[in-house]
């Protein structure tokens, strides 16, 4: 069974003083909610602070990009080793806006996940097709394209442990969400791509999130689905209700996944 994951990328919004705030209403809010992994994802500055306050709790701490190289002269890059001696167990890597604005690509993907795993973090590696790709019927070719390229190098095991994430572009920030069956489509696209790619096991155990204007309206329908297996939550990761609110939609929302 794939134990969903719900995580809260809060890009450049909260001061360390606004996360710790929040995350000590957050842990109450959800102090006892098990078989789903909670996940935030604050800016740089937040990540030492947070790292106390989450101690012994059900909340994981993550970063929200990170450099290949373990050491060097990249001003304002920070490494895997940082990251995780600071208390980060995950990574996000490769989002459309790092794509977007800080030239991101498929290959520096692959570079940092690499990294990121031989130092004992867990990348959650994102994917996703623009407003323009999508209307040409270019979806499946760029999703297949970006999966294979960010996984480049990487070994059946170590992928079987990561996450994915599908993005769509045009949903990020947007208010406009993927349809459920939409949604489904395309992580059902990437489990068997990564069936192909590796073997049939490891395509059953990588889990793979949804996240495009993710809200506590559209998330049961959307964790319902077979191979949506959690969230990537914006916007509505930064309010405690709401936040709160999708991880226990998907509590309830539970199946039995293979």
């Amino acid at each position: 069974m794939r134990t969903p994951i719900i995580a809260g990328n809060w890009k450049m919004y909260k001061t360390p003083r606004e996360a710790v705030s929040f995350v000590q209403e957050l842990k109450t809010a959800v102090a006892g909610v098990q078989d789903v992994e909670i996940l935030v994802c604050p800016a740089f500055p937040a990540l030492l602070p947070l790292s106390v306050v989450l101690a012994d709790t059900n909340i994981k701490l993550g970063a929200q990009n990170m450099h290949w190289e373990p050491e060097g002269a990249y001003t304002g890059e920070v490494s895997a080793e940082m990251l995780r001696e600071i208390g980060c167990t995950y990574v996000i890597l490769g989002h459309s806006e790092r794509r977007q604005y800080f030239g991101e690509t498929d290959t520096k993907v692959s570079k940092k996940a690499r990294s990121a795993l031989d130092d004992g973090l867990v990348p959650i590696i994102c994917v996703g097709e623009t407003i323009d790709e999508r209307k040409a019927g270019e979806t499946q070719t760029v999703i297949q394209r970006q999966v294979r390229g960010c996984l480049n190098g990487l070994r059946a095991g170590e992928v079987a442990g990561l996450v994915m994430a599908y993005e769509p572009v045009w949903a990020i920030g947007t208010g406009l969400t993927a349809s459920p069956g939409d949604a489904q489509e395309v992580n059902a696209l990437i489990r068997h791509l990564i069936g192909e790619l590796y073997d049939r096991a490891t395509a059953a155990s990588v889990r793979i999130q949804y996240g495009g204007s993710v809200k506590p309206g559209n998330a049961a329908t959307l964790m319902s689905q077979p191979d949506i297996d959690g969230a990537l939550v914006g916007g509505a990761s930064l309010k405690v209700a709401d936040f709160t609110r999708i991880i226990k939609a998907t509590v309830e929302t539970l199946k039995p996944w293979s």
